[in-house]
């Protein structure tokens, strides 16, 4: 497993919200169980992984629109998307970014990750 970035909320979230904030309407699928599943995205007529859920929330992006999906799919259920190291990721205007105290790098413009698709990234 790569890099982890977990989603936080104050109060815990439970899987009744998220299967409510996850729609087809807002780009998302729920699939498997409340004890083990996964969020998915479409890109074409392909679903990809987003994040797993077993008890929490998590992702292990491989791409900058796993990025901007993980951080579309915290905002939806009122959480924050955060780091193995504590920075923090979200969309600012309609930019996704990474913020780690007074730094913050762009990802670029949500409409167009999205667009883009799901291109892995080189090592």
């Amino acid at each position: 497993m790569g890099y982890e970035l977990r989603v936080e909320r104050e109060a815990p979230l439970a899987y009744a919200e998220l299967a409510s904030a996850v729609s087809a309407e807002a780009g998302f699928e729920l699939r498997g169980s409340q004890e083990a599943g996964e969020v998915v995205a479409f890109h074409g007529d392909s679903a990809h992984h987003v994040a797993a859920w077993s008890g929490r929330l998590s992702g292990a992006p491989g791409s900058d629109w796993q990025v901007a999906q993980l951080a579309r799919l915290t905002a939806l259920v009122g959480a924050r998307l955060v780091g193995e190291d504590g920075e923090s990721y979200g969309i600012r205007d309609g930019i996704v970014e990474q913020v780690n105290g007074s730094s913050a790098y762009e990802f670029g413009k949500l409409e167009e990750i999205i667009a883009a698709g799901p291109a892995e990234w080189s090592a």
